[in-house]
């Protein structure tokens, strides 16, 4: 494992963090952040995309790449267009 790899793992670790924290939002759980997640969640397993495969670093186990995937869409193109611009520099 390079360097390179370790910073988008930890990229990405801090990307779903972040993600995972805005389902609390003033007290209470955002419905909408929720919903998000779960078409974004489903729409990853329908496809089968896995941004950890797609970067060359498969996750041991199954399906959680697909899973993490499908957070971080739900935070929207502009969100993953700017993840990607820092994973491809």
């Amino acid at each position: 494992m390079d360097i390179i790899t370790i910073v988008i793992v930890a990229l990405v670790a801090e990307a779903i963090w972040e993600t995972l924290k805005m389902t609390w939002q003033e007290g209470k759980i955002s419905k909408d952040r929720i919903g998000a997640m779960a078409i974004s969640i489903l729409i990853s397993f329908g496809t089968g995309i896995d941004l950890f495969e797609i970067v060359g670093t498969p996750l041991m186990i199954p399906y959680i790449g697909i899973v993490f995937t499908g957070l971080l869409a739900s935070r929207g193109a502009n969100f993953i267009h700017d993840l990607y611009n820092k994973i491809s520099t």
